[in-house]
């Protein structure tokens, strides 16, 4: 599976010169399968980007998945182009969480008045798979969700293929449960032995602090579950809004002094990031 990273960014999109390397723009991520399918997760404003990539490629098929529908993991959706063309088809599979239906979570993004156009005018062909608890097939992929602790709920996903696993756990914050979360043992166990695990590293153990129950982890936490799960790599993600370019180097060079003679491989997931498993 290949794997991009068209935002990286937590809570606000950014721009500045401190923010080059890693990237401004929210979360969205990209999956190609083996068999080429393309699965979408969540839709930040790194959706922009990748409607624009898809297009010029004429590609028009896919499968989006949310992690949850806090702002900044679905500002973006009303700029993702192809929902505006009649030959575009999106499956979106996931949970509506709080929402009674997964099209009224959705819709919400684009409801006046927030947004000039209509979610009832878009052009695409969007079907719906509301599936919370259950694993799932992509083509050869395997999606299984997990309860996140966050508020007002979510899910993690372990996407598996080919022997390869990649784990997606952003917005988890796991020192404190938040209704609908699970214990640490249990994101131990999920994430255990990941090619690559991709947590939620927002805060500082300073930050902490001040947003203890906002839904965010500490980077020590997640490299510490990243330890404890035996995984191969692990990506910081979820870069807050006032983390510069430096200050996430800050987090990597202390991740890797902390798993120093462990087989563990530690960086931070920066906008256009490619990651092939």
């Amino acid at each position: 599976m290949l794997i991009r990273c068209w935002g990286a960014r937590g809570s606000i999109p950014v721009s500045g010169k401190e923010y080059e390397r890693y990237g401004g723009d929210t979360c969205c991520l990209e999956i190609r399968t083996k068999d080429d399918h393309i699965v979408i997760i969540d839709a930040g404003t790194g959706i922009r980007r990748l409607g624009n990539r898809l297009l010029t490629e004429n590609r028009h098929n896919y499968t989006m998945i949310f992690t949850h529908t806090h702002w900044d993991h679905v500002m973006g959706f009303p700029f993702f182009k192809p929902i505006y063309l009649t030959d575009t088809r999106i499956d979106l599979a996931g949970c509506p969480f709080t929402r009674s239906s997964f099209r009224e979570m959705i819709a919400s993004v684009m409801a006046p008045p927030y947004f000039p156009v209509n979610f009832g005018d878009i052009e695409a062909d969007i079907r719906y798979q509301e599936t919370c608890q259950e694993t799932f097939q992509i083509g050869g992929m395997t999606i299984t969700p997990i309860p996140i602790s966050h508020p007002n709920q979510g899910r993690g996903y372990r996407f598996e293929e080919e022997g390869k696993s990649f784990v997606f756990l952003t917005d988890n914050e796991l020192t404190y449960r938040h209704p609908g979360g699970l214990e640490y043992e249990d994101y131990r166990a999920f994430a255990k032995k990941a090619d690559l695990f991709v947590h939620d590293a927002e805060y500082l153990p300073e930050d902490y602090l001040l947003t203890r129950t906002w839904g965010h982890s500490v980077y020590t936490d997640a490299i510490r579950l990243a330890l404890d799960a035996g995984v191969v790599r692990l990506g910081l993600f979820h870069h807050n809004q006032d983390r510069t370019d430096e200050a996430v180097d800050g987090m990597v060079h202390d991740c890797r002094r902390i798993a120093a003679g462990r087989p563990l491989e530690c960086f931070a997931l920066r906008q256009d990031m490619e990651i092939s498993l």
